[in-house]
């Protein structure tokens, strides 16, 4: 390898070398901007966003502040309820597993059920409430989330 072939030659306006061929200097052609129809609609997709925006600003701090803590105090419910489910969930298991095994029922075979009570539930071929356990609300968000949940409980 020779020296020239380690050597670069910059041209007078350095910049000018490294300018990428998206960063080059748009024709007259090019740089004419948006047409009047796309810069009217752009203008109107800004408004709406600015009157928007003003109804939010124009709500006294108090309500904006009252609707943060309603959003909050409903996460926090809808955490607390998943809190409960996973620990309900646990210990259903463990019952489900222990009595299993008095009865000499496998593992798999108590898992195999569970995941066709699952999809029945999914398919809307169970909609017991079992004796009043289940709230007609835990159902109806279910099913609002079937189509979430059957992803979950595919078998194969």
């Amino acid at each position: 390898m020779t020296l020239k072939d380690q050597l670069q030659v910059v041209p007078a306006n350095a910049e000018a070398a490294f300018i990428s061929p998206s960063e080059a200097p748009k024709t007259k052609a090019e740089d004419a901007g948006p047409t009047l129809q796309e810069a009217i609609e752009r203008n109107d997709a800004l408004n709406e966003k600015l009157d928007a925006l003003n109804e939010i600003l124009a709500k006294p701090l108090s309500e904006i502040l009252a609707d943060r803590e309603k959003s909050e105090e409903a996460a926090l419910a809808w955490d607390r309820f998943g809190a409960m489910w996973m620990l309900s969930q646990r210990a259903m298991r463990r019952v489900a597993l222990d009595l299993a095994a008095q009865l000499g029922v496998s593992e798999e075979e108590v898992v195999a059920r569970a995941m066709a009570n699952a999809n029945a539930v999914l398919n809307g071929a169970d909609e017991v409430d079992l004796d009043g356990t289940i709230a007609p609300a835990q159902l109806q968000h279910i099913a609002r989330h079937r189509n979430f949940l059957r992803k979950q409980f595919r078998t194969g």
